[in-house]
């Protein structure tokens, strides 16, 4: 079993989760984009061998969705940061701002 640590809720079992595809990808507007732009971005998503940032929602907890990186040939987690970081963040400072910059789930939500 595959152990993801939710930024909010703490270690939890994979089966909370819904994979949710690669992250930092920006939303195309439809309008603008013709059928051949708007088909590479629904169905080509990159697939490396080695560390992937990806997607991931906590469909069975806090709800919310998050990054997370991983190593594609070990299936590791390396880290998990909210999708309010910028890509290429490094992971020694993503770990800081999962913990220190997200505040409590009542300050957060309002």
């Amino acid at each position: 079993m595959l152990l993801i640590t939710c930024p909010w809720c703490g270690p939890r079992d994979e089966v909370e989760f819904r994979y949710g595809g690669q992250a930092h990808l920006a939303y195309p507007d439809p309008a603008a984009v013709d059928d051949a732009e708007w088909g590479a971005y629904l169905f080509v998503r990159d697939n490396p061998k080695g560390l992937f940032r990806e997607r991931w929602r906590h469909s069975s907890g806090c709800r919310r969705w998050f990054n997370a990186l991983r190593d594609t040939t070990t299936n590791r987690i390396l880290g998990v940061y909210t999708t309010s970081t910028p890509e290429g963040t490094p992971l020694g400072d993503v770990a800081d701002r999962v913990d220190a910059s997200e505040g409590t789930p009542s300050e957060r939500d309002g």
